[in-house]
């Protein structure tokens, strides 16, 4: 007889019971723990001296990944940001076109300031108002087609429609980011305060906010200009006016995640005022989605302006 059936036990289930050890661990899932040891650290301006391990070598481990500044602190989370859209090829491609086009309305005519030209460089072939048939060449007609000396044609009132295009920029991309920069900004402490506070707080925001969202914004848009008559400054108030609402929903929603986490109980625990913890750690923790939706609704309103101005409520033609 084998000891095994001495015990009376079954070969097979003794093997099945042995890893009993083995059995009993817990096993964490999804956790990398390489990836976290080389992560970004989190800390804003903590010097390497004052890590908890206060040891050179890991500082110096952490200066080697390019972690710490030149002055031994480490990166922010601004600079942490920088670093990685540097890293998105389809960023960076989309950031390239869009500084291109300011760049070339920009620089399409000169531009002076108090009668002094601060800008001296002409993209642009023509003066955007110029008659060419009146003071370029006779030959020019109403509606030429795109040519050689005219690469998109001429207008109805014999104007060079290329150089007009290049100068309009200025005014359009311009809006639309000035637009986008107040009512981001708004929506962005809206939405903040509205999920940080909760309650009563949270609710009469919101009914705020569906109200706004009750009518259209181009409508709304058309009604403010055509109230105030056109122009660049009243352009720029009729898309404020309304356009911070869709802002303040979407920061209302990640703040409500936000204030739950441990990082915000404890600014909380230790006394600090609403408006820093909002200010410092529940406010930058959102921009994420934010910044996502102003990018594209920085083309929105420029739509929404030439839409006002095919109505002829937009900008002096």
């Amino acid at each position: 007889m084998t000891e095994d059936d001495d015990r009376g036990t079954d070969p097979e289930q003794d093997r099945t019971r042995r890893p009993t050890a083995e059995r009993g661990r817990i096993r964490v899932v999804g956790f990398d723990a390489d990836r976290v040891r080389d992560r970004d650290p989190l800390a804003e301006g903590r010097g390497a001296e004052g890590a908890n391990d206060g040891s050179r070598e890991a500082a110096g481990d952490r200066a080697n990944r390019g972690r710490v500044t030149g002055r031994g602190a480490t990166a922010g989370r601004w600079r942490r940001g920088l670093r990685r859209f540097r890293r998105n090829r389809s960023a960076m491609v989309a950031l390239a076109v869009v500084v291109a086009m300011a760049l070339v309305s920009l620089l399409a005519r000169p531009i002076a300031v108090g009668g002094v030209v601060v800008q001296p460089f002409a993209l642009a072939p023509y003066d955007p108002s110029t008659i060419l048939y009146l003071s370029v060449d006779p030959s020019v007609s109403p509606y030429d087609p795109p040519s050689v000396r005219f690469p998109m044609g001429v207008d109805g009132a014999g104007r060079d429609l290329f150089s007009r295009v290049l100068v309009g920029g200025r005014y359009s991309i311009s809006i639309g980011f000035v637009v986008v920069g107040l009512t981001a900004t708004f929506g962005l402490a809206y939405g903040a305060v509205s999920g940080y506070y909760g309650g009563a707080v949270d609710e009469v925001m919101m009914r705020v906010v569906d109200v706004v969202f009750a009518f259209p914004g181009l409508v709304l848009a058309l009604v403010v200009v055509a109230t105030l008559g056109g122009g660049y400054w009243q352009l720029v108030l009729a898309f404020s006016l309304f356009g911070w609402a869709g802002y303040a929903r979407l920061v209302r929603g990640e703040v409500l995640s936000i204030a739950e986490r441990d990082y915000v109980l404890a600014a909380r625990a230790v006394a600090r005022a609403d408006r820093g913890v909002i200010r410092r750690h529940v406010a930058p923790n959102a921009l994420s989605s934010l910044v996502v939706l102003a990018s594209l609704n920085v083309g929105s309103v420029v739509i929404g302006v030439a839409a006002l101005g095919f109505l002829g409520l937009g900008m002096d033609p």
